[in-house]
């Protein structure tokens, strides 16, 4: 290729012509490949459309889009080898089923909890394909298994669970009186004793406990400060 020198600026001239660069924005342009008659039609200028075209293929061969003919119609592609870097993640909202939703606020609230117990609390059977939506989020997960006949699989919140749902732990959650009180469920038909079970009534046992020692701790303090000022 012949250099051109200009105030000491090298540069290399056009390695297409000006019918070729009118044939790549037309296939650039056009939303669907074109076939040779469609491309030739819309150039000012007659010329051998086939000997351009293999001009242009050759040029965009060793680039990130090559121009590609595929039932005799062309069209620009991305590089072959390049095609990994298109590829997109993209996040799909999915709407959990009611049974779900159901299932969910029972492992969360009762777990550790076997099939059957969800069942029981539920009154009515649920397909196994629900479990495993909640287990694809990661927000479910087996821990471990009940020491019963037939040692059944107990399942419990994950990690992930609490991230999702910004929680730091499971006694964040609220109680059956803090949702009614929210005027979320009518206190009146749910049974008391049905959020007051497993890890989570534990973990807020354990919070309410913390709070009346802290608590205490502030009465005391306060009183000694009382006293050290008389």
């Amino acid at each position: 290729m012949k250099k051109i020198k200009k105030n000491n600026i090298v540069s290399f001239p056009n390695v297409v012509s000006e019918i070729e660069r009118e044939i790549e924005a037309i296939i650039f342009a056009s939303p669907i490949p074109l076939d040779e008659t469609s491309i030739e039609s819309k150039i000012k200028k007659k010329t051998n459309i086939k000997k351009s075209l293999e001009n242009l293929k050759n040029f965009y061969s060793n680039r990130g889009i090559n121009l590609v003919c595929i039932s005799n119609k062309w069209s620009f592609r991305t590089s072959e080898n390049l095609s990994y870097l298109m590829s997109q993640q993209k996040t799909v909202e999915k709407k959990l089923s009611k049974a779900a939703i159901e299932t969910l606020s029972i492992i969360v609230y009762h777990q550790p909890v076997t099939r059957s117990e969800i069942e029981e609390i539920r009154g009515v059977a649920f397909g196994t394909n629900t479990l495993e939506i909640l287990m694809e989020l990661n927000w479910v997960k087996p821990v471990g298994r009940k020491d019963v006949p037939g040692k059944p699989i107990q399942y419990g919140t994950t990690e992930e669970f609490l991230n999702h749902f910004s929680l730091q732990k499971l006694s964040d959650l609220p109680t059956v009186d803090e949702l009614g009180t929210a005027g979320l469920i009518d206190t009146s038909s749910v049974e008391s004793n049905i959020f007051g079970t497993g890890k989570f009534y534990k973990e807020k046992q354990e919070a309410k406990s913390e709070n009346i020692y802290s608590e205490i701790d502030e009465m005391l303090n306060s009183t000694l400060k009382n006293e050290d000022s008389e």
